[in-house]
Order: C-alpha cells, then structure tokens, then sequence
C-alpha cells in the first residue's frame, strides 16, 4: 500500500489506517481550526518561558552550514520566524496576513524555487499531502512532531487529535516516509521532551530529488 492508498482508504472508511509493518498511521482530518483564535493562542505561548526555551533550542538545532535561505512552515505564534530572521508558510489567514506585515512571507505552493532549508515545528503532521512542500528544501528539513510506539499509543494519547494531526509515526515509520521523498535522518534529539511528551526533532538531509 502506497500513501495515496492509505489516504484513500482512511478517507473511505473515515478512521485511522495504521500500518504496523512500516510504522505510519493516517487520519481524515476534515475541518482544521486555523483561524484567529488559533493564531492568538499560540502567540500568547510563545511567551511562555516554554515557548523561549523551544525556539531557543530550535534555533541552536537548525545551526548548520549554509543557511541563506530558510522557510518555517506552519509559523504558530511566529516566534522562530522572528528571532531567527527567517521566512515562513503557513494556511491559517491570520498567519499570512502577519507574515505578509513582516515582509516575511514565502508561499511555497505558488513558486517553485528551492530554498535550503524547510523548518517543520509540530506541522508536518498537519499536511495532508506534503510532497510538493517537501520538494521545496534544497538541503534539509527540521523536523519536530510526537512519535508513538504503537496505534495503541496513539489513541492513548493527548496528541491524537482528530481536527489537526493527520500523520501519525513510529521513528522508523518518519525515517521511511522521509526516505520516500529523498531524505535521510542526518541527527535527532529529544531535547524538547523536557516540556513535550513524546516529541523527538530531527534533521534530515537531501540526499536524491
């Protein structure tokens, strides 16, 4: 089964689909809250000493050479975006329009150019279909998102969130659908983990595409 396939069939059926063999899981968000509220939200946490320390140990992660262009997608409150001088992406309208204001916006979806290096912040779970972003990185793509060991770990836990998270993976099961786009595991930590359960970061390189 291919991830169209699984797409399809947890559409269909309108469940999540896990796949054990390899790891991936798959759930039909319809509707995602992306609005003002939203955007609110998350502003206001990342002046959280949190929110200070994730995008501290973000940037400190994303620290490697050549980076002269970078887009983070799906911005949250905007933080990283901001101390780290960076571009951003995003759907929610309210993130556009702040990004638009901050001359920081980059519609990845429109222009086809590649930048060095695409940051995915507790977002790539979000994206449906992530191939025509991810063909956007040149370099690498930073990664952070919860990881489970098992479809029971996932419908136990506080991050099965059925308006949000549409990817749901074990760490071999991201390492395989990062592969599959031509990236590998360069590094990874679970630095976050000391205010997020379960989340691991990543950083993939290019290595084909």
């Amino acid at each position: 089964m291919n991830l169209d396939q699984l797409r399809e069939l947890a559409t269909k059926l309108d469940i999540l689909v896990w796949l054990p063999e390899v790891g991936i899981g798959y759930y039909p968000v319809k509707e995602q809250p992306y609005d003002a509220d939203y955007w609110a939200k998350y502003r206001e946490m990342d002046q959280f000493p949190s929110g200070e320390y994730l995008t501290d140990f973000r940037i400190e992660f994303t620290q490697v050479n050549n980076v002269s262009s970078m887009v983070d997608v799906g911005v949250g409150g905007g933080r990283f975006c901001e101390d780290m001088d960076c571009a951003g992406f995003d759907i929610n309208p309210k993130a556009i329009e702040w990004l638009k204001k901050e001359r920081r916006w980059h519609n990845l979806l429109m222009s086809e150019k590649q930048v060095d290096h695409l940051t995915f912040w507790d977002s790539l779970e979000h994206i449906h279909d992530p191939k025509t972003i991810l063909s956007r990185a040149k370099n690498s793509v930073f990664v952070s998102m919860p990881i489970y060991e098992s479809a029971k770990h996932i419908l136990e836990s506080k991050h099965f969130r059925k308006d949000e998270h549409c990817w749901y993976f074990t760490d071999d099961g991201l390492k395989w659908f990062m592969r599959l786009f031509g990236f590998e595991c360069e590094r990874q930590s679970m630095g976050e983990q000391l205010y997020r359960e379960d989340i691991h970061t990543y950083h993939f390189r290019r290595v084909n595409g």
